[in-house]
């Protein structure tokens, strides 16, 4: 069964209450509808009721079952802003602007997360990344186990030309540019509790590099060595490899070859990139020249759950996002150390 399948099971077998703020594009509804009838999420729909309820007249699309908020008339618009302005009220926020501020639907769905009227938001249909990841961040905010948020893509190889198959974690691919050591071990910490939750695995981390265990000597390949050492003083139980090269990461024979004394063996369910530059032309390279399909960016880190999609995104795309949103809070239940 494909990992993708795998997660929407999961889903179904427990849906989660996901918050859409975008469901003025069709794309954003007709995921809706399917992840409704499907039983995979339980959908909020937040946003203008007049243009959501013409699209789906125009559309065709049975908003039974999915609840309609519009932030303009919701009797928790009041105390939804008081919160926000708890929030903001140190960086300059006054309660007349969290009042006006709420009336935003992204900003009252991650408003709805933080104060656990969903399980889950995603955007990024219509909004950038940017206001995406900065709402969540300054809303929800980044789970009190890590030092940022960052981000990863699900990347999908089932197809019988694939000779990796199954499902892989990439990251950072998306978000952070330049991660110093530390901040590039938060990532491959926060990678790998992704990968326990998502692909329901063991996650097997590889830190790429040009070089593998000490082949190269460069400041690059010292920030991938450093950041390798403090996952592994902190997660002691933890397979990874750094610094590794792609092949040894990826293809059992190489690593016996390269790095005999590997933890991983040549068999890593998470790449994480040394920068924002790699991390994003190797999941493209995937992607388009390799076939894999790229679910994502997802991101992690958070207090709760908070999915950005490319503004390019398909509607079997944003589905599978709120399918992830779900399993992600799921996984947020089920652990004793979850924050939020």
């Amino acid at each position: 069964m494909k990992a993708i399948n795998r997660i929407i099971d999961r889903a179904r077998a427990n849906p989660g209450r996901i918050v859409l703020c975008e469901a003025d594009d069709p794309r954003v509804l007709q995921a809706a509808l399917r992840a409704t009838r499907e039983g995979t999420a339980r959908i909020v729909l937040v946003g203008d009721r007049t243009r959501i309820t013409a699209l789906a007249d125009n559309e065709a699309i049975d908003l039974s079952g999915m609840e309609l908020v519009d932030p303009a008339d919701s009797p928790r618009a009041a105390d939804y802003a008081r919160t926000l302005f708890s929030l903001r009220e140190k960086k300059g926020m006054s309660l007349a602007q969290a009042q006006l501020e709420v009336l935003k639907p992204l900003t009252f769905a991650n408003l709805m997360v933080h104060l656990g009227d969903a399980d889950g938001s995603v955007a990024g249909a219509v909004h950038t990344t940017a206001d995406v990841v900065r709402t969540a961040i300054q809303i929800i905010g980044v789970d009190k186990a890590f030092k940022l948020v960052s981000s990863f893509f699900l990347m999908m190889m089932c197809e019988p030309f694939h000779n990796l198959k199954g499902g892989l974690i990439f990251s950072d691919c998306g978000l952070v540019v330049d991660p110093n050591a530390e901040e590039l071990s938060e990532i491959a910490m926060a990678a790998a509790d992704s990968a326990q939750n998502l692909l329901a695995e063991a996650p097997r981390v590889a830190m790429l590099s040009f070089s593998t265990s000490g082949s190269a000597k460069h400041a690059a390949v010292d920030k991938v060595v450093t950041a390798a050492e403090r996952v592994k003083s902190l997660r002691p139980g933890l397979a990874i490899d750094g610094d590794v090269q792609l092949d040894a990461a990826i293809v059992a024979d190489i690593a016996n070859r390269k790095l005999p004394d590997s933890q991983v063996k040549g068999k890593a369910n998470v790449l994480i990139f040394p920068n924002l530059e790699a991390g994003n032309i190797g999941y493209k390279l995937a992607e388009r020249v390799g076939g894999a399909v790229a679910i994502g960016p997802l991101l992690q880190g958070l207090a709760k759950p908070a999915n950005d999609l490319s503004r390019g995104c398909s509607a079997e795309d944003v589905f599978h996002v709120i399918a992830v949103t779900v399993v992600q809070a799921q996984g947020r239940l089920a652990s004793p150390t979850s924050a939020g």
